[in-house]
């Protein structure tokens, strides 16, 4: 379970800060050269098991940014993808920022 993190109170998944403003996300330590960008592209909306109907995100685009300052945005993207779904699109994400994060230890 996702919890706040009282130094600065993001929320914290898997010790890194995921900060979300509308259909925007981003995940990962500003100390890290990788960090991961989503857009929300689509909602769908579910029946929750109590009959309630809920919208959750359905297509998402991720991308990996290098944090190089002084570079123009579009030059920053590393990796681009599109999943279904914000749990697939987040679980790739970690994985692959986790890979190039560690290249650079």
């Amino acid at each position: 379970m996702p919890e706040l993190d009282n130094r600065v109170k993001h929320l914290m998944y898997k010790g890194k800060p995921l900060v979300r403003e509308n259909n925007i996300m981003c995940y990962g330590d500003m100390d890290d050269d990788y960090i991961l960008f989503m857009m929300i592209l689509s909602n769908k909306t579910m029946e929750t098991p109590n009959g309630k109907k809920e919208e959750v995100p359905d297509m998402v685009l991720t991308q990996v940014l290098g944090r190089e300052p002084g570079k123009p945005g579009h030059t920053k993207i590393v990796k681009q993808w599109t999943k279904n779904g914000l749990c697939d699109a987040l679980d790739v994400g970690i994985v692959t920022l986790d890979r190039l994060n560690s290249k650079g230890e």
